[in-house]
């Protein structure tokens, strides 16, 4: 069978990158920092990425034959990835709703970007800080906030206990801090 008729991956949607999708009907939330952030790496993928790989590409189409050269089938498939990410993060982008956890300075619910320190009943502690599911790296501490903790802990106060399912059983947990950024002055 010939190449040309071939699928490329079998992952049926080219845009799928194994990043969790947004809830049925829900909205992207993120804060104006993971905003920038988002829209900082589509701007550098489209301006530098992206020209430098079709530069390489174009230069090694002139170098003979195409299916037998590692610099056109490695750029080629750059240049797909490149793409992926730039719709992927073109249609995040579109649907992003920013919202600002500034505008809760002082407050002591939690609400979106909130940072929230908890405590088990073992008495360990845990600071967590709630963003959108495109800025969330647990290893920082940034949950998102469909994630499960973070749904036991919107809108509870300081002071609450509140049940996280976790998958060893429902576990008690007390909100001991909830802080947010202060307002930048604009």
């Amino acid at each position: 069978m010939s190449k040309a008729f071939t699928k490329e991956s079998d992952s049926g949607n080219e845009d799928d990158l194994g990043l969790p999708p947004l809830p049925a009907g829900g909205k992207n939330y993120i804060t104006p920092q993971g905003f920038a952030r988002l829209r900082s790496e589509l701007l550098d993928l489209m301006d530098n990425e992206r020209p430098k790989v079709v530069e390489a590409v174009h230069w090694a189409a002139k170098n003979g034959d195409r299916s037998e050269n590692g610099d056109y089938l490695y750029g080629k498939k750059r240049l797909r990835e490149i793409d992926r990410r730039i719709r992927f993060l073109t249609k995040r982008l579109e649907i992003a709703e920013v919202t600002d956890p500034a505008l809760h300075h002082g407050r002591d619910q939690v609400f979106f970007g909130a940072h929230v320190t908890y405590e088990d009943a073992a008495g360990d502690s845990r600071t967590v800080r709630i963003v959108g599911i495109d800025e969330a790296d647990s290893a920082q501490g940034d949950v998102s906030w469909i994630s499960p903790v973070a749904r036991a802990l919107l809108k509870a106060r300081e002071g609450d206990v509140v049940k996280l399912i976790t998958p060893h059983g429902p576990q008690d947990i007390e909100v001991v801090q909830v802080v947010y950024p202060a307002p930048t002055g604009t």
